[in-house]
């Protein structure tokens, strides 16, 4: 698992040592000089973990932190906070704003470094870079879950992955296994009884196997006391009942640093796809959007000049999907790569009532737009 780390402050000396502390172990290390840089370096690279100065120009770390909260999808984002004051109303102060840990400036690496191995799992690069799996390799999933039926919903729910997914209803059964092998990812029903979902997430960060491991609590919607007891702990995240597969799976994928490429993005002999999914949550947005310049300059160094954009999926359109077609249309053009586009009946309909959609046109199947794009045909729809 390789991790990103973003570092924010306005000294360019400070970025400087959390770099050099960090040469030697197998992270990214993404840079923002204040609060708004900062957040949109979060919005599209997904940090593991934020490090935040307090004290910046245009927005400082208190402002940023408050917005990284009030947004579900970096919300869960772990921050380490510095701060060049030591005073126990200071901390305390920082403390209550959601942060997993502070550091008082000056500081040396070795702080830096013991502080961000209680929150990931730093891996020196004498022991070989980590290999970022993939969303289509196999993983072990673990579910602790008292009702039979949820485990049955997401065994069934993601059933069309390699994923591994074994469920437990008790506390002890399910210590037992992550020392005998260690899950990829761990869930947890927030609602087992006598506090055993808090005991049992307690005792597996305690345990060297499974500190770092990514564990998602599971709540009723409605239930905020259980789901604020478990962010204050440290849970990775929640997941609320009744569950949004699509938005579990890629939220479960984000947190085991999977590589989702390859569920949207193929190169072939002839052909580089994009595919966009039935559900096209932000995360699924964020990560198309990230990778999609590589990945076209990956498909025209191998000697593609065609593109087939795939939304024959997608339920319905909206501006942040219609922005990222546009984007991925343009960036054709100025890679001079020829395009066909493959929508449904209601994506045909919907872009009809949007002025930068109108002049689209779609093909209804790929093995159309595919030997569109061979012959030089345009599409009829």
């Amino acid at each position: 698992m390789r991790y990103r780390i973003l570092t924010v402050d306005d000294s360019r000396t400070v970025r400087t040592i959390v770099r050099k502390a960090l040469k030697n172990f197998d992270c990214e290390i993404l840079e923002g000089s204040n609060g708004v840089e900062g957040l949109a370096m979060a919005g599209k690279e997904n940090p593991s973990v934020i490090i935040l100065d307090v004290t910046m120009p245009v927005m400082d770390g208190v402002e940023m932190l408050t917005r990284l909260k009030a947004d579900p999808q970096l919300k869960t984002v772990p921050v380490v906070m510095l701060t060049a004051e030591g005073g126990r109303e200071n901390v305390l102060k920082i403390a209550k704003l959601g942060i997993r840990d502070y550091i008082v400036k000056p500081f040396k690496e070795d702080l830096l470094i013991e502080k961000l191995g209680r929150i990931i799992d730093l891996k020196p690069l004498g022991d070989g870079p980590a290999k970022i799996k993939s969303i289509l390799d196999p993983c072990d999933i673990l579910v602790v879950e008292d009702k039979p039926a949820i485990i049955q919903q997401i065994q069934d729910g993601l059933g069309h992955t390699q994923w591994k997914i074994l469920g437990m209803s008790l506390l002890g059964e399910a210590i037992d296994l992550c020392q005998r092998q260690v899950p990829d990812m761990i869930l947890i029903s927030l609602s087992l009884p006598d506090d055993s979902a808090l005991q049992l997430f307690r005792l597996l960060r305690a345990n060297l196997k499974t500190k770092n491991t990514p564990i998602f609590g599971v709540a009723v919607k409605t239930d905020a006391v259980a789901q604020q007891q478990a962010q204050q702990i440290g849970f990775s995240a929640i997941v609320t009942k009744p569950i949004d597969i699509s938005d579990l799976e890629s939220k479960m994928a984000k947190a085991m640093n999977l590589d989702m490429s390859p569920r949207h993005f193929t190169i072939d002999q002839n052909f580089f796809t994009l595919r966009l999914p039935e559900n096209c949550s932000p995360l699924v947005i964020n990560d198309v959007t990230s990778r999609l310049e590589a990945k076209l300059a990956e498909a025209v160094n191998a000697g593609l000049s065609r593109a087939l954009i795939d939304v024959h999926e997608v339920k319905g359109l909206n501006m942040t999907i219609i922005k990222l077609l546009l984007q991925t249309m343009q960036m054709c053009h100025e890679l001079a790569m020829q395009f066909a586009l493959v929508g449904n009946a209601n994506v045909i309909t919907e872009c009809k009532g949007f002025e930068d959609t109108r002049s689209w046109s779609f093909f209804e199947s790929m093995v159309e737009a595919r030997e569109s794009l061979l012959v030089k045909k345009l599409p009829i729809c």
